[in-house]
Order: structure tokens, then C-alpha cells, then sequence
């Protein structure tokens, strides 16, 4: 592979937002902040939204565009993602963005090269350590000496790992196309119903505190923070020796009682319940789709409740879960079983073929951004799993 020697500043120009927050809204153009990265991805569903005022004073020095390089200079160092087109949005507090050369630099490929071990190292050697947060000197950034090949291999690279990630992102669509069309069914077949609490559709059990004594190695413990983060990264991981109603695998049902009030459909591999996280287990008769409807349909009323609660963390009590709710008759689950069922079963598998292929994605990228694997041999890699 042939190398070039440059810096940060040979790649594009690097710009910061403005270090202030403008009032938050719900719509709007977008306000880019730290926790719409997201593993390389850009989760707008993470962003906020300002006002046209707002929007025309935080784009003064600078408009995110197409290809641009947004990534934090504050708190999560090494997390990137690619701006998409047709967004119109705003960097926020600790957010920059790097506007690629392209006469010098693939942008695909500057994401993958920013998101490498090797870049990663360069930001931690070079980290500037706060009292409160760590944080990257982006009046030296552009100086920082690099390493990265010539560009038709940039553009080699970024085709074979852009593939894997353009069905990671198919596969996204899927999901979230299946998802809606489950939702829509279920809140069509709610015209028949029986009033029962949601104690008699499903057992619900509460995690415990597994994260104490956690060995580093073993199972994840699944927190509320696993569920909120997608394919995401864990940090906590245990060897212990749990019941089997702890533990939770693929196509079970998660519901975090408290903080996030969230509900999922865990898909990754067999892990261990954390506290303020119940493993919902459907009672005979009632099918994981029905009994995660069901649940999805409460969460607005039970993050209402939440709200009320005088503690840090908002939480519900197990005796709201007792509190009648409408359910489809079980004529109307049969007749609807087949058809739910599948949708159920085709988004978890979009889900973990997602995971398998991201774990592959990231196998490629040192050995590729280092040399060590040729193109053409990662390209069979990826022909063998696309």
C-alpha cells in the first residue's frame, strides 16, 4: 500500500460550533449534538431542533454539508459520523466537523480512517485532561501528523466497508419498516378487546445488581444504557452464575422500568439483567409481538407518571402494571398470529445479521487501515457475507 505522510489540515478545514445552546424545539432544522453519534452513524432521533432565528445565527461560521466529518472535541473523543444530504442542521456545544479535501481524501473513507485504532491512539496520546471533561485541541488538530495511503486505495477501501455498512443500513430500513407495520396492525386489531392487567399477559422480572463485582469478561450485564444504545458498545461485562430468569436472549422482551422507560426487543447475544430493567416473559397463550404492543402502547401514560416522581431517576411501581389495559380478544390474536409473528421474527434477524456484520466491519478496518489485509482480499470477506 502506498502511504503518504500529512497532517489533519492536509485532509480539510476544521471548524467548531458555537459554545452555547440555543432554546431547544421539537421541529425545525437540527441541532447536532454529542449523543447523535452513535458507533459511526448519525441518529438524528438523538438531535434536538432550534428555530429558523437560531438556526441562521448558529450556521454563521459555518453550515454542516454533505460528506463533512462531524465529531465531538469534548467528551466521547473518537466517535465520528458522515453528514448525510438533505439535512439542514446546526453543530451544537462539542461538536466539529472536518470539510473534507476531496482532491486529498475519500470522505467515506476519512470517516473509517478517523474511526481507526491508529486515529485513536493519536486522540489519546493527545487528549488535553480536565478537571471536568477530556477534550481534543482543535487549534493544534490540524497539525497532527497522520498516515494515510493514496487516494484511488482510500476509495478501495471505503467500497468494500461502505458495503458492509450500506446493508447494516438496509437492514436498519427493514427494521424500522417492519416495526411500523407490526404497530399499525396491532393498533388495528385492537378494535376487539378484553380489559386485563398487564400482570396477566406476562411476568415481569426485575433485574438485579449484577454490575457489582463485575469480572470484565463473561456475559453483558444489560443496563439501561445497553438497551438505549442500539448495536452500541458495553463496558460491563460479568462471569456470574445467574438464575435463568436473568438472563435475557435474542427475541425476548426488555422494559426499563425507570429512567428511559424504554421497551425493546433484545437481539444480541445471551446476556444478564441489570436492576430497573423487568425481562417481560409472556404468560401462555399471549405471543412476544402481543405482549410488546401492549407495552409500547402504555409508555406515554407511564413515562407521564414517571415525570411526577420526586426522585433523580423517574420510575414506575410495579403496581401501575396492574392497571387494566385493553387487549385483543384471543380470536383476534390468532387470526393475527401468523402475520405478526413473522414481521416479529424477519426484524430480529435484519437486527442480528446488523450485529454479525458490524462485528465483521470492525475486523476489516485496522487490518485495512494498517496494511495488513490487502483490498482484495477483504473485498472476498465482505462478497462472502453480503
Amino acid at each position: 500500500m502506498i502511504t503518504q505522510r500529512l497532517t489533519f489540515s492536509d485532509l480539510g478545514d476544521i471548524f467548531d460550533g458555537p459554545h452555547a445552546t440555543p432554546k431547544r424545539q421539537t421541529e425545525g432544522p437540527y441541532f447536532l449534538n454529542i449523543a447523535s453519534l452513535d458507533d459511526g452513524r448519525l441518529d438524528l432521533t438523538q438531535s434536538d431542533h432550534v428555530s429558523r432565528e437560531d438556526f441562521e445565527r448558529w450556521t454563521k461560521r459555518i453550515t454542516p454539508q454533505e460528506g463533512d466529518l462531524l465529531f465531538s472535541y469534548e467528551t466521547r473523543l473518537g466517535d465520528a459520523a458522515l453528514m448525510p444530504a438533505g439535512i439542514e442542521a446546526c453543530l451544537g456545544r462539542r461538536m466539529a466537523l472536518l470539510r473534507p479535501n476531496r482532491e486529498r481524501v475519500d470522505p467515506r473513507f476519512l470517516l473509517y480512517f478517523y474511526l481507526s485504532p491508529a486515529v485513536r491512539q493519536i486522540i489519546d496520546r493527545r487528549t488535553i485532561h480536565g478537571a471536568t471533561v477530556n477534550r481534543i485541541g482543535l487549534s493544534t488538530m490540524g497539525s497532527w501528523p497522520i498516515i494515510v495511503p493514496a487516494l484511488s486505495e482510500q476509495r478501495a477501501v471505503a467500497e468494500v466497508l461502505g458495503a458492509l455498512d450500506d446493508k447494516i443500513a438496509t437492514n436498519a430500513r427493514l427494521v424500522e419498516t417492519a416495526d411500523s407495520l407490526a404497530k399499525a396492525t396491532f393498533a388495528a386489531i385492537s378494535s376487539e378487546t378484553d380489559s386485563l392487567p398487564l400482570t396477566e399477559v406476562a411476568r415481569f422480572v426485575n433485574g438485579k445488581a449484577f454490575t457489582k463485582g463485575a469480572s470484565g469478561t463473561g456475559r453483558v450485564v444489560v443496563r439501561i444504557a445497553e438497551i438505549n444504545s442500539g448495536i452500541g458498545n458495553s463496558t460491563v461485562y460479568s462471569d456470574a452464575v445467574v438464575a435463568d430468569q436473568h438472563l435475557v436472549r435474542p427475541g425476548d422482551v426488555l422494559f426499563a422500568w425507570s429512567g428511559s422507560l424504554t421497551v425493546c426487543r433484545w437481539f444480541r447475544p445471551e446476556a444478564i439483567v441489570n436492576q430497573h430493567i423487568f425481562k417481560v416473559i409472556p404468560a401462555s397463550g399471549y405471543p412476544i409481538w402481543c405482549v410488546y404492543g401492549l407495552i409500547a402502547a402504555k409508555l406515554d401514560e407511564f413515562k407521564s407518571i414517571a415525570a411526577g416522581k420526586a426522585t433523580t431517576m423517574g420510575h414506575i411501581q410495579r403496581h401501575h402494571l396492574e392497571e387494566p389495559v385493553s387487549v385483543p380478544t384471543m380470536a383476534q390474536i390468532e387470526r393475527h398470529d401468523a402475520a405478526m409473528t413473522a414481521l416479529w421474527k424477519r426484524a430480529l434477524l435484519a437486527e442480528q445479521e446488523s450485529l454479525s456484520l458490524t462485528d465483521i466491519r470492525d475486523a476489516l478496518l485496522p487490518l485495512l487501515m494498517s496494511g495488513k489485509l490487502r483490498v482484495k482480499d477483504a473485498k472476498k470477506v465482505a462478497e462472502e457475507v453480503l
